[in-house]
């Protein structure tokens, strides 16, 4: 399959799993990790700067790389995966060996069958939030730049600042 194929999601997507004989399960092991608290100082979002469809390994991807950097023995973050992905991409599998050619029916009843599944997103959507303390700023930063470097489109980071501390 080839990605530059499903990078830009066109026409209605399909979402009803139940309509879709072997769809594939959400591989995104988990879309929270760190410690929830109320007093994080910053929040840094990595968002979209295109419309794009990011399939679920790549987002899985992006959550591992970014956890890897940022964790430590203090869990003095937490991290949270914002986008969920819905629409199951098909694709039509064709023999590509020797003697294929009275084997294939081309484009005949080319429907395809499910590969994966993605979440179509639009610019300024947030991908990933990172809520860390004043402290971890330099350490967060590197980890959301190596995550959207995992990503199918070009990202930036955005900085909210959530309390001031006197």
């Amino acid at each position: 399959m080839r990605g530059h194929n499903y990078r830009i999601g066109n026409g209605m997507p399909t979402t009803r799993k139940e309509y879709e004989k072997g769809s594939p399960n959400v591989r995104i092991a988990r879309f929270t990790s760190g410690t929830p608290r109320d007093d994080y100082e910053i929040k840094l979002r990595l968002v979209s700067t295109e419309k794009v469809q990011i399939r679920h390994f790549a987002i899985e991807a992006a959550r591992v790389s970014a956890h890897k950097i940022i964790a430590d023995e203090e869990e003095s973050y937490f991290l949270e995966v914002r986008i969920f992905p819905h629409v199951i991409l098909r694709e039509n599998k064709m023999i590509a060996t020797a003697g294929a050619d009275r084997l294939q029916e081309g484009m005949r009843r080319a429907y395809g069958k499910p590969v994966a599944l993605a979440a179509r997103v639009k610019i300024g959507d947030s991908i990933l939030d990172l809520s860390i303390m004043k402290e971890r700023l330099p350490t967060a930063l590197a980890a959301l730049k190596t995550a959207g470097s995992k990503l199918p489109a070009p990202m930036k980071v955005e900085q909210v600042i959530l309390t001031q501390k006197p």
